[in-house]
């Protein structure tokens, strides 16, 4: 099996996995702290679990619980600057991150050199 066919095998998975209900934290009264990273470059293209092709210049995230079309506003900690992105895939599934972001959202806050970063995510209206 092809890196290619793995991924979207994987990103199938995890859509079923998140089909049931979805305990969504709610962003919109009770911002989330924690830590951001971004996507590899070697996912561009990829399906996402809302069955979108992955691009790395859009301004889009993945988030555990959020559901999918979910616009929020990323606040680094740190530095105090924000962008806004679209929920449109499940993760981060590495411990003790809370978001996801493409290359074009890290760009903008500023976190490609370190790749990853102190975050709040606060849910857009």
């Amino acid at each position: 099996m092809g890196a290619r066919a793995r991924i979207t095998l994987a990103c199938c998975l995890a859509a079923l996995l998140t089909t049931g209900p979805v305990l969504a934290h709610d962003t919109a009264t009770n911002p989330q702290r924690g830590m951001a990273s971004y996507y590899s470059d070697r996912f561009q293209g990829a399906t996402t679990a809302s069955g979108e092709p992955f691009d790395q210049q859009a301004l889009t995230a993945a988030h555990p619980s959020l559901p999918f079309g979910t616009k929020v506003r990323v606040t680094r900690q740190d530095t105090g600057s924000a962008v806004e992105v679209l929920i449109n895939d499940r993760g981060p599934f590495a411990k003790g991150r809370i978001i996801d972001l493409s290359k074009r959202a890290a760009r903008k806050l500023g976190m490609l050199k370190r790749g990853i970063a102190p975050v709040l995510v606060t849910q857009v209206e």
